[in-house]
């Protein structure tokens, strides 16, 4: 499903009515009539709706024309003055009131909220850019208040539909309908916590002008047609070798989960390449995992490994995972320096890898291989030289933008979880919850990603689909184990159901 943000949306509506020849008032009667489906569909019986002065406020009046013999009682206010209002709100004002609706001209009364069991959001659309303030901000505030069903048409008012960020004050609605795709601001915290329950409806934009979009959600339907197929005629050696250069002195745990849950995710082969110095710790803790023991430092894998990793690379691995636990030194920076010039296979880069690669990340775009990169906000602030506040506020666009400018797949891990590749093709993830806010959660990722990689799945889709079903794990563990008491390997634990979830329970070839 496609997301657009507001520039986009101007553009595809401005289009659809100037180009394709669609009158407004025509979108605005289809947007209207969807909003009334879904509010009729609960029986309401006193409805208050709050119009703005814009085509927002025009769908709202719009929809208390066609409530008006649908419920028992319904009445407009438009707390605005006349001469702001757009012309398709003045048109649907003059029509409402041909009907008989009663139209206010300031906000409502304590007594109109308190009878009505409906509200009607209908202030502000997609464009809102400024902050809510004084009398407007202290109402919305006193509906969210009053616990009441909100409905909001296309986006709570208040909510910014590019970044999700609270403009002021935002009604925080039950229930959200929007029209033609979902707006960013539906699936970037905080305003998604203020949109409910949401739908998209088709009012005819046209379908061309949405295929341009490059900004998707992952839904289950997609993720379905991105799981490798598991032929009944097989061996492990169809199902890739995955090299883990990860863990060192304190750190063996995050090189284990990364084995671990690459093995859960269907690697043919798993093997860890460690500082010999531990490699002791991992012998006992290992059983279908391989050890490939390394020259250490005191602490770390030592540069002197080089050529080890590099021979069994090209020997006998298809994919390489690096970072988790590997630890941050000149000669860690010395081996993914080499890797990255010199795997002529797709390489995951996370964690310690990513904080060393943010000394030489220039060497990104001589990389021989693709390369995916799974930063949270810290370790992307630490790469790109941003703050995590600023990375936070604009989740999408970064990310974008940075797997534009080192032509790499970058997976911006966080609240929703974003993927891009060099293109500008983007998806946000749908899956996942604050269980999964604990330590090893994102070693247990790069597993995933890795495994399906060394499967044959090009990389871009790898991190989608990993993705995916890392969220999906995590959501699966949690129904057993909450919230509070999940843990990385719970989610590992949960990864088989994930995949049944997506595959017909049989795993014959598909």
């Amino acid at each position: 499903m496609k997301v657009v943000n507001s520039q986009e949306m101007t553009k595809i509506d401005s289009l659809t009515i100037n180009q394709y020849g669609i009158p407004s008032f025509v979108l605005m009667e289809r947007a209207a009539l969807a909003v009334a489906n879904h509010i009729l569909k609960r029986k309401p019986k006193d409805v208050v709706v709050i119009a703005g002065p814009g085509n927002n406020g025009g769908d709202g009046i719009a929809l208390s024309r066609i409530l008006k013999d649908k419920v028992r009682k319904i009445k407009v206010f438009l707390p605005f003055s006349e001469d702001k209002l757009s012309e398709d709100c003045k048109n649907q004002i003059k029509i409402a009131l041909n009907f008989g609706v009663p139209i206010v001209w300031s906000f409502p009364s304590e007594k109109d909220l308190l009878e009505a069991d409906f509200i009607v959001d209908a202030i502000f659309g997609t464009g809102l850019k400024r902050d809510i303030e004084g009398e407007l901000r202290d109402f919305i505030e006193r509906v969210n208040s009053l616990k009441k069903f909100i409905v909001s048409i296309d986006i709570p008012s208040g909510v910014s539909s590019d970044t999700g960020q609270i403009l002021g004050a935002a009604i925080k609605a039950d229930l959200t309908i929007t029209f033609g795709a979902l707006k960013r601001g539906h699936l970037l915290y905080p305003g998604r916590d203020f949109v409910g329950q949401i739908f998209v409806e088709d009012i005819g934009f046209p379908k061309e002008l949405l295929d341009e979009i490059k900004v998707h959600i992952i839904d289950k339907d997609f993720a379905k047609t991105l799981v490798p197929p598991r032929p009944k005629y097989s061996h492990k050696g169809k199902y890739g070798h995955l090299l883990i250069v990860a863990g060192s002195v304190g750190k063996t745990g995050a090189a284990l989960m990364t084995a671990k849950a690459a093995l859960r995710s269907g690697s043919g082969l798993v093997t860890l390449a460690v500082p010999s110095i531990i490699d002791t710790v991992f012998q006992a803790n290992v059983f279908e995992e391989m050890i490939l023991s390394l020259p250490s430092t005191a602490q770390t894998l030592s540069k002197s490994a080089i050529p080890e990793i590099l021979s069994f690379i090209i020997d006998k691995a298809n994919c390489v995972a690096f970072g988790p636990g590997v630890g941050v030194n000149e000669d860690i920076e010395e081996i993914l320096k080499s890797i990255i010039l010199q795997s002529p296979y797709p390489l995951v880069i996370d964690a310690d890898g990513i904080t060393v690669l943010s000394k030489i990340r220039d060497i990104l775009k001589e990389a021989k291989s693709e390369i995916v990169l799974t930063p949270h906000p810290g370790e992307l602030s630490r790469l790109i030289n941003l703050s995590v506040k600023e990375i936070e506020k604009n989740r999408v666009d970064i990310t974008k933008q940075v797997a534009e400018e080192f032509k790499v797949v970058v997976v911006l891990k966080g609240v929703p979880t974003v993927i891009s590749n060099p293109e500008g093709l983007t998806f946000i993830n749908t899956t996942g919850n604050p269980g999964m806010a604990t330590a090893g959660s994102g070693d247990v990722l790069t597993g995933i990603i890795g495994s399906l990689i060394g499967q044959g799945v090009k990389s871009f889709y790898a991190a989608v689909l990993g993705v995916y079903l890392h969220g999906l794990s995590g959501d699966i563990a949690s129904k057993d184990k909450g919230f509070h008491g999940l843990v990385a390997g719970d989610i590992i634990e949960s990864i088989p159901k994930a995949f049944l979830e997506l595959t017909d329970a049989s795993n014959s070839e598909r």
